[in-house]
């Protein structure tokens, strides 16, 4: 017997534009709505589920009537959930800084003005690159195609 809340192996029996019905254990039967397949947009069911399909659901909804509603990505959310290691609420995150940027000249001795002089050169100087590269990317491809007569 399934109890709401919790996660369960089924076998697909049908799957239908609107969702799958699983076979559960205890000879029930429930439905995965497509809104409940995945965390991402599903446009095509059959790329997500197929008949036969052995598949975990977590029992979101009994209704009055028994009607079973199941839930894929509950079930996987709450798997990765528990997966993971937690880190305690009082560690801080390490700031990494970004490997673009380059840092190798040493900062001790210079001020707050001389570093974020530096930074600003050094952006100018990336932007500059940049904007040559696409300027490039830009000409290049509109003078081949004008060369060709029609």
């Amino acid at each position: 017997m399934v109890e709401l809340g919790n996660i369960v192996e089924g076998k697909v029996t049908s799957v239908m534009p609107f969702g799958a019905f699983i076979d559960l254990p205890g000879k029930q039967s429930g439905l995965v709505h497509i809104s409940e397949l995945s965390s991402r947009y599903v446009k095509d069911i059959n790329e997500y589920i197929k008949k036969g399909d052995s598949v975990k659901v977590k029992v979101i909804k009994i209704d009055d009537d028994g009607k079973i509603s199941l839930s894929i990505k509950q079930a996987e959310e709450k798997k990765e959930k528990t997966g993971r290691a937690k880190k305690a609420p009082h560690e801080k995150k390490e700031f990494v800084r970004p490997a673009e940027l380059d840092w190798s000249t040493s900062s001790e001795g210079m001020s707050l003005d001389d570093m974020l002089s530096k930074f600003k050169q050094d952006s100018d100087e990336k932007m500059q690159s940049l904007r040559r590269s696409n300027d490039s990317k830009r000409s290049g491809g509109y003078s081949r195609k004008s060369s060709h007569s029609y």
